[in-house]
């Protein structure tokens, strides 16, 4: 029996905007937060959602649908409303709509008051014209009444086998709330572990997967079928490539890239085009945090995502093939027992759009005290 003298804290709550397949949340449940609703107009991520954390409390709906009148209270709001204007692989273009969505995020502040509110979102975030509007809510706005901390934080450097960085804004209105320390370094010094590696992350993988395609099965969010639900070697699926890709794999490193190729195997595009794009048909390094996991990692014409495994004197010791599903959630640090739901574009897309969860719980852990004292 419980002493009388102890007093029971209950699990500080949090509401997930934009919240696609759940990293984010995946990361707060980590730590301790009791996920109270959440918000997805994507219907295969909401029910990812929706089969891991339950779909009573997730709305799938368009947020400027939403009626901010009934939503929960909470301690925490979190999001990362969508980037794709001021992306470095976007239009880079300050009145693309979607970069408004963020004035929704602040409806949703201004009406549940949380203690606190997490923003993430790409790393040119605060040099945009949205985030410059950010702040003078803050000073004149609806959030005036909270402080901010801002940063851009590496995933690598809080235990994830990913080098993506995010920026990040903390606002407090029970005193400032900084960002949380690194726990991890590429040097390690007193105090703080080595990086993870994508050997540490997928090595224990079978090498070749021993299909190309998801199960055949089907399940019910909202009242909408999608495909699924998989987990672990259900998304351990590999792709039919030509032959000619498995011949410029067969060339590439590990570090490797588009500029190992003989010419005779490089496209038309690539030889007039002597710089940059150095991660192109690139492969991995075992002893290396993975570069950026986006939603076409199975495309290795796309970014670095050849699998690792390659011999320079032995070809019959090399992988020769982008890597899987389940290797990409790996890398963003979903666990092998997470559920998805969707197509295989459509579980690759919630993986590349995820926030890792390993960052998202580092921020988390952050906060929690801050909201039992």
């Amino acid at each position: 029996m419980p002493s009388p003298n102890l007093r029971l804290v209950p699990s500080p709550t949090v509401i997930d905007l934009f919240a696609g397949c759940g990293g984010m949340t995946a990361g707060f449940v980590q730590a301790g937060f009791e996920p109270v609703c959440a918000v997805e107009w994507d219907l295969p991520a909401a029910s990812t959602y929706a089969a891991n954390f339950g779909g009573e409390h997730m709305v799938w709906a368009d947020i400027e649908m939403v009626d901010a009148q009934v939503l929960p209270e909470a301690d925490v709001v979190i999001g990362g409303p969508p980037c794709q204007g001021f992306s470095n692989l976007g239009t880079k273009n300050v009145d693309d709509p979607r970069n408004k969505l963020w004035k929704q995020y602040l409806r949703v502040i201004e009406r549940v008051q949380p203690k606190a509110f997490v923003v993430e979102n790409v790393e040119r975030f605060p040099a945009s014209s949205e985030f410059a509007m950010l702040l003078n809510q803050a000073d004149y706005g609806v959030i005036q009444n909270y402080q901010l901390s801002w940063g851009v934080l590496l995933a690598a450097d809080y235990g994830v086998a990913q080098r993506r960085p995010r920026a990040i804004v903390i606002g407090s209105r029970i005193g400032r709330i900084g960002l949380p320390t690194p726990t991890h370094a590429k040097t390690p010094v007193s105090g703080l572990r080595p990086w993870e590696t994508v050997r540490s992350a997928i090595a224990d993988l079978p090498p070749f997967p021993s299909t190309t395609g998801l199960p055949r099965s089907t399940a019910t969010f909202f009242g909408q079928t999608v495909p699924g639900v998989f987990k672990g070697l259900d998304i351990h699926v590999g792709r039919n490539a030509q032959p000619m890709s498995l011949e410029r794999y067969d060339h590439i490193p590990p570090g490797g890239g588009r500029f190992d190729l003989p010419v005779e195997l490089q496209s038309a595009c690539w030889r007039n085009k002597a710089s940059g794009t150095t991660d192109v048909m690139g492969r991995m390094r075992w002893d290396a945090p993975s570069l950026t996991i986006r939603t076409e990692f199975f495309k290795p014409e796309k970014g670095q995502y050849l699998h690792p495994q390659w011999d320079a004197v032995d070809p019959t010791k090399r992988v020769n093939r982008p890597i899987t599903h389940l290797e990409a959630a790996r890398l963003q640090d979903f666990p092998d027992n997470f559920l998805w739901c969707g197509s295989k574009i459509q579980v690759a897309k919630q993986i590349g759009n995820a926030v890792p969860v390993g960052l998202a719980h580092a921020i988390a852990r952050h906060l929690r005290p801050h909201m039992e004292s």
